[in-house]
């Protein structure tokens, strides 16, 4: 028993230290949640159901495919740093627009979350970390109940930390700050998004 909990354990490490490091992850909710709590909230479960995605698919094996399968990775790689060139274009053009309509400039509950699914799924730091050191670290043979825990661990430890951000971000201190400062913070958001999809097309 003692070595599926610490296999449990330093999985949990691993997943928090992956969800905590900036990202496009992080961009995405944190820049939803401003405009609305609800739309921020929904866009950190979009992240949860993508990290458990991923997850079941490294417990297939399939993750082997993903990373050793060029055209597959390239065709994740080319379409995520499109729309996040896309997202980041749509930022910088909305910029000075005022958070009047908050539904409108967020989207609904489900496009955030479907949004929030789509970045983390074609995100480059995902397949590399589900595809190498989360399957070498996920024991092989390890039962259908460790499967399901190490899942609804990554779902969890996902869920918790991006919708914590979302709550951070729409705080109405936070929140007012970079509402007054939406220009900037936007403008910022966008261009670190623009850059981050460059990379992305560069392969870096």
């Amino acid at each position: 028993m003692l070595d599926p909990i610490n296999s449990l354990l330093a999985l949990c490490g691993v997943l928090l230290l992956s969800v905590a490091s900036p990202g496009p992850n992080f961009v995405i909710v944190t820049s939803t949640a401003v405009a609305s709590r609800r739309a921020g909230v929904s866009t950190g479960l979009g992240l949860a159901a993508a990290s458990g995605t991923w997850a079941l698919i490294a417990i297939a094996g399939l993750s082997l495919i993903v990373t050793h399968v060029a055209w597959i990775e390239t065709a994740l790689r080319i379409a995520g740093a499109a729309y996040l060139i896309w997202l980041g274009a749509k930022m910088i053009v909305t910029a000075r627009q005022p958070l009047s309509a908050p539904a409108r400039t967020a989207g609904s509950g489900w496009a955030a979350a479907k949004r929030g699914y789509f970045v983390s799924m074609t995100n480059p730091k995902s397949v590399a970390f589900y595809g190498s050191i989360f399957a070498v670290m996920v024991p092989a043979h390890a039962g259908l109940s460790f499967d399901i825990a190490v899942v609804a661990l990554s779902i969890g430890i996902s869920c918790a930390w991006y919708c914590a951000m979302a709550l951070l971000a729409s705080h109405p201190a936070i929140r007012g700050f970079m509402v007054r400062r939406k220009a900037v913070i936007d403008t910022t958001a966008g261009v670190l998004l623009i850059g981050l999809g460059g990379r992305m097309l560069a392969g870096r």
